[in-house]
């Protein structure tokens, strides 16, 4: 192996660059070219790449985002457009690809080795942390630290006011997010999708909280929860109760600014060990970092297993009232 490229694609995650960094300098370093490519299978396709040099990732570490921009790409989800982006790969000489994604950036890249050769390497990065494979995700410490300082300042106003607060966060699929916040926060109540939200009970014990004098609560509700969204929720409890609450979405505030020193060093271990897994020949894999070590799994793992969530912490959930 001569040559590698490495992409970012799907959401944005704090310490991608950081990632992109360690992948970029472990190459060089065991004397490989490093080509980016922009915006992700879309730039793939298109042809969008330059060659790195160590310069070209410097001072980018405490920045969140990608420097590699991502857009998404329906054309490469075509086994057409898959043939144009390897026919760029071999072109450029490039026999390696470091993917920093979730399981459709990895669906993706494990089609291209299947029915091109292409040796790929995904690095999980998503604030979900919903990827099986690695205690945590790229993105996931900032996105929680991000989220719990907003819900503190909340928690202040609703403390003044007397006031029930609603407040969402990420979690489509997954409520790992809203349970680490929820918890660090001490929300009354966390409602996320792997559980069952009872809105007549979230009820009974707003209104035993009242009842107790204690005047404001505040519930942390993951987007995908079975019974709605905030708004959703706000409208259930006051139909219920006539309670009444406010709403605060914090969306995509929680993708972006500077990663923490977690999200930092193990981006820095990701992108090391997916250069060290191209030279090992271990593609098509995913690389995580379990228990402190840098693991390989079958890269359709990513999508074939489901990341369970801390059962300690569901349980800490419901007990901390």
């Amino acid at each position: 192996m001569k040559a590698i490229a490495v992409l970012t694609s799907g959401g944005d995650a704090p310490g991608m660059n950081a990632g992109i960094r360690a992948t970029v300098r472990t190459a060089l370093t065991c004397g490989l070219s490093v080509f980016g490519v922009k915006r992700g299978y879309r730039g793939l396709i298109e042809d969008d790449l330059f060659q790195m040099r160590s310069t070209d990732v410097s001072n980018i570490l405490q920045h969140g985002g990608t420097i590699l921009h991502s857009a998404r790409s329906e054309e490469f989800r075509t086994a057409e457009g898959r043939i144009i982006a390897a026919n760029n790969l071999r072109n450029r000489k490039i026999d390696g690809l470091v993917v920093f994604g979730g399981d459709g950036s990895f669906r993706g890249a494990n089609d291209l080795q299947r029915e091109h050769g292409i040796r790929v390497v995904g690095i999980p990065a998503t604030i979900d942390n919903d990827i099986w494979g690695s205690d945590y995700t790229i993105g996931f410490d900032t996105a929680v630290n991000t989220a719990l300082e907003a819900i503190d300042k909340v928690r202040d106003t609703a403390a003044a006011h007397d006031r029930l607060f609603i407040v969402e966060v990420m979690g489509r699929h997954a409520g790992f997010i809203a349970l680490e916040v929820g918890i660090g926060a001490g929300a009354e109540e966390i409602l996320i999708p792997e559980t069952v939200t009872q809105i007549p009970e979230i009820c009974r014990k707003l209104q035993s909280r009242l009842d107790k004098g204690r005047t404001s609560s505040i519930l942390v509700v993951a987007e995908g929860d079975e019974e709605g969204n905030a708004y959703d929720i706000a409208k259930k409890i006051e139909a219920q109760s006539g309670m009444k609450s406010r709403v605060t979405v914090l969306g995509h505030v929680q993708r972006g600014g500077s990663p923490t020193a977690a999200d930092r060093m193990l981006a820095t271990k990701l992108g090391y060990g997916a250069v060290k897994a191209l030279l090992d020949d271990a593609a098509p894999c995913m690389v995580g970092v379990e228990d402190g070590s840098i693991s390989r799994h079958p890269l359709a793992d990513a999508w074939t297993r489901k990341k369970e969530l801390d059962k300690l912490l569901v349980q800490l959930s419901s007990g901390l009232e």
